[in-house]
């Protein structure tokens, strides 16, 4: 058991190594241009022994996406913890989302460029983030709703509908595209008051012949 659990802990550290490696090499010179030879030879390895950790370059790739966006989901989760109305756990969590994509392409492009390739072709990795933060979404909804803050409807469909209205602004591939669009706030506004609950006319209706009654 002992040597087992031994066994794990190497190739984890291993792993860990050669991703740290590769987002090193990826951000100095690109994906494309990096080879699986340049990784195994800045860490004094041979190609032979990258290959007994990752399958595939592609593999490493993934790899190094999915630290980027594990740390994506981190902020976004932080800030889904903020407290608050549900609307305001709604923007502070996609706000961090954003910032974090804003600020990649300024401080490494290419590794940037990698990060929207994977998303562009929807690598697995990939959609298992989506599927996150879907998830770190839809409850906030479903708990908006509970408290009569959010109008009504499918959880999992309003989460959708948010997260595609937004998507311009939280999808790496798309960050920085030059187009005549709404701002962020602009757009979060709009959205969040689509999904903010407005009383029906009904209820408006009874409002307004209460305060007839009183008034008399």
């Amino acid at each position: 058991m002992r040597q087992q659990i031994d066994d794990r802990t190497r190739n984890a550290d291993g792993r860990r190594r050669i991703v740290q490696a590769a987002n090193a090499l990826y951000c100095q010179i690109g994906h494309n241009k990096t080879t699986v030879a340049d990784i195994a030879r800045s860490l004094s390895m041979s190609s032979a022994n990258v290959y007994r950790f990752f399958h595939s370059k592609r593999a490493i790739e993934e790899a190094v996406v999915g630290e980027v966006l594990d740390d994506i989901l981190s902020a976004a989760a932080e800030a889904g913890r903020s407290g608050g109305s549900a609307l305001r756990r709604l923007t502070t969590i996609l706000k961090a989302i954003a910032e974090c994509n804003e600020g990649r392409p300024a401080k490494d492009r290419r590794l940037q460029d990698l990060v929207a390739l994977a998303f562009r072709q929807n690598w697995s990795v990939v959609l298992v983030y989506q599927d996150q933060i879907r998830g770190l979404v839809r409850p906030v909804i479903g708990t908006g709703q509970d408290n009569g803050e959010l109008r009504s409807g499918s959880p999992m469909v309003l989460t959708c509908c948010l997260l595609e209205a937004m998507d311009i602004y939280l999808n790496p591939s798309r960050t920085g595209v030059t187009r005549l669009r709404p701002s962020f706030e602009e757009m979060l506004s709009f959205c969040t008051g689509a999904l903010r609950r407005t009383p029906s006319v009904q209820a408006l209706d009874m409002a307004s012949q209460l305060e007839l009654t009183v008034g008399r």
